[in-house]
């Protein structure tokens, strides 16, 4: 059942729940921050309208960059600009953003441990339309190797605000990984968020399995866990917002209860969330871990539905994924 001390969405399994994409949760969060701050700046890569950002450009026209399609001078102003005691975010889609800067954002960023805030839109497998070259499916991998910086994956429109509005005041560089689509509103005005802090949405008292999923992941994964109730097993659902730092505390609270743990997410398997969350496992407990994700593949043209059939990411495939593991 919904964790009740959360606030979330009671219309979510309702075919009227709201829906937005996390892109307008960034750009509605990036406009209240900047309205409390005036250190606040942003950048893109000529990419304002697509990734919300025109609302604070507008309305601080002094304090928004426009660089053109040139994510590494982005960066490097970036990292000028946070030395001189601004807070920039600067955004551009995920595969260009860690994924052609990467060195500019370990050498100016990350080594000098400075608070710019990186913003990767239109991330993962739903940004289907465009096909493998927009399709981010290995920036987590990326960012989570650098030191000093922290990942964050909302899963809807009123965490993406919460998030941009929280690292906004975070004196260390983060990453904010964004999607394309629409997405159903899980939680709600109410429901807290905090950097490095993970929520368990779908609780029980003896859990069979733990699934652990981010971003538009945690919905069908929701869904799941539904339908699994419906069948009398019983699942606990944590949403991950934050995979770096990792919410041990969490994780481990509802793993020792189910001894099975499934993560699910539209990245790499290989160095995404679910390769974090089995490190800290193996070395403190050990348990069967069951990866759903994209596995040593590009990504492709097609509907959302269609990719997420052929990755195994569907409500059905995490359902049979758990009805195997208790096999």
């Amino acid at each position: 059942m919904f964790n009740p001390k959360l606030f979330l969405n009671p219309d979510l399994f309702s075919e009227k729940v709201d829906k937005k994409t996390t892109r307008a949760g960034f750009g509605s969060g990036l406009v209240k921050a900047g309205e409390l701050n005036r250190n606040i700046v942003a950048l893109t890569a000529d990419l304002r309208d697509s990734l919300n950002m025109g609302e604070f450009a507008k309305k601080f026209p002094d304090r928004f960059f426009e660089c053109g399609v040139a994510e590494q001078g982005m960066i490097t102003i970036a990292s000028g600009l946070a030395v001189s005691g601004k807070i920039p975010f600067a955004a551009s889609y995920a595969t260009f953003s860690p994924g052609r800067n990467w060195e500019q954002i370990r050498t100016t960023i990350a080594y000098n441990n400075v608070p710019v805030k990186i913003i990767g839109g239109h991330s993962g497998l739903l940004t289907s339309p465009d096909g493998a070259t927009h399709q981010a499916l290995e920036d987590i991998a990326l960012m989570r190797v650098l030191p000093n910086i922290k990942v964050i994956v909302p899963c809807d429109y009123f965490e993406a605000e919460k998030a941009t509005f929280a690292m906004a005041k975070d004196e260390t560089p983060n990453y904010l990984r964004l999607s394309r689509p629409e997405l159903p509103a899980l939680t709600t005005e109410k429901t807290p968020f905090e950097i490095g802090k993970a929520q368990v949405f779908w609780e029980t008292k003896n859990p069979q399995v733990t699934i652990i999923a981010y971003g538009e992941m945690v919905y069908y994964a929701l869904l799941a866990a539904k339908q699994l109730e419906e069948k009398k097993i019983e699942v606990e659902v944590i949403n991950l917002s934050t995979i770096k730092p990792l919410d041990t505390k969490t994780i481990l609270e509802s793993v020792k209860k189910s001894e099975r743990v499934i993560t699910v997410e539209d990245h790499q398997v290989a160095g995404g969330m679910g390769s974090c969350v089995a490190e800290f496992l193996a070395e403190n407990y050990p348990v069967k871990v069951k990866f759903l994700g994209v596995r040593d593949s590009f990504g492709e043209s097609g509907t959302s539905g269609e990719l997420l059939k052929k990755h195994g990411l569907t409500v059905e495939n995490i359902v049979s994924a758990v009805e195997d593991f208790l096999e």
